[in-house]
């Protein structure tokens, strides 16, 4: 992992970030005869993109690191190397504000395109944001599971993590047990978690929630599950751009875009409208047991797809 000092930096919000510095992975040589391409994360990932996708980026792989370079950046609230001076309250972030940062790592590495931008949920919305942003920057686009505005279902079930977050210590836990049945749906947890003997306590289902809540307090901090999840919640590609329709219909680059059949988070309907308003591109849904998640878990799929669409 390498840091890069940014200094002081002013947000969507107009709040002042004191010391910024920005976390990220390069994988493969970062050499100006090779294309780059580059990563955005999800909402409790990190910059080793090789670590939360694997089997996907390395040598001989789908993002094949002997062709081109892969970067990745950890974004702006995250726990994950990414910082700022520490403020008695938490600030306000956005998605432009993570695409600001994106933008000038851009500078000081170098680059003077992005071969392909990439990212789902979350990381989708990065993509599409930096995409409207620099169009011209970004040649190609995958973008899977996300949307051009979240949706007031989505911020419902963000609001209800944070609620438990303010309960305590370990709300960080039933946050986590929340997201998990919009992460997951009702197929999942049936085909997974069911029990095969006749019991009256202990369930499988039951067990999972909670294993799922401790494994993320024990390596993400409530702060930034804060401050990200208020970040998705704000994210609108037609704010101050007339119109989401307008603002998709500026992006340039080559673009392909993938639903999930069983994503109840951001459900197909929402790739489509992207799709539909970004011109020329194309769109592709995948079946797959395991809901929203499929975008970090079909990763055959995925990269058949992206093989198909733009010949990596």
């Amino acid at each position: 992992m390498y840091k890069f000092s940014l200094g002081n930096f002013i947000s969507e919000s107009n709040q002042l970030l004191e010391n910024v510095e920005i976390a990220y992975h390069i994988f493969g040589e970062l050499a100006p005869e090779k294309k780059v391409i580059w990563v955005c994360h999800a909402l409790t990932a990190n910059s080793d993109a090789q670590d939360w996708w694997p089997n996907f980026i390395g040598e001989n792989l789908t993002l094949d690191t002997e062709k081109y370079t892969i970067v990745c950046a950890n974004i702006l609230g995250s726990c994950y190397g990414t910082s700022f001076q520490k403020q008695e309250k938490l600030p306000l972030i956005t998605i432009r504000d993570m695409v600001k940062l994106h933008q000038e790592l851009a500078k000081f590495l170098q680059i003077s395109e992005i071969e392909l931008l990439l990212g789902g949920s979350l990381g989708g919305m990065q993509s599409l944001e930096w995409a409207i942003a620099e169009p011209d920057f970004i040649k190609k686009l995958f973008v899977i599971a996300t949307n051009a505005k979240h949706s007031a279902w989505g911020i419902a079930f963000n609001e209800a993590q944070r609620m438990a977050l303010e309960l305590g210590e370990n709300g960080i836990d039933a946050a986590r047990a929340i997201a998990m049945l919009s992460y997951r749906n009702y197929d999942t947890f049936e085909a997974t978690q069911t029990d095969e003997e006749e019991k009256l306590e202990n369930y499988k289902a039951a067990s999972y929630q909670r294993h799922q809540g401790e494994k993320l307090r024990k390596r993400f901090s409530k702060e930034s599950y804060f401050m990200l999840s208020k970040a998705m919640d704000s994210h609108h590609l037609g704010r101050g751009r007339n119109s989401v329709e307008n603002a998709l219909s500026q992006i340039t680059a080559e673009t392909l875009v993938i639903g999930i059949d069983s994503d109840i988070l951001f459900p197909v309907s929402e790739q489509k409208f992207i799709a539909e308003h970004i011109h020329n591109a194309k769109l592709e849904v995948i079946s797959s047991l395991y809901g929203h998640d499929g975008f970090l878990i079909e990763t055959d799929k995925i990269s058949s797809l992206l093989k198909k669409h733009f010949n990596l």
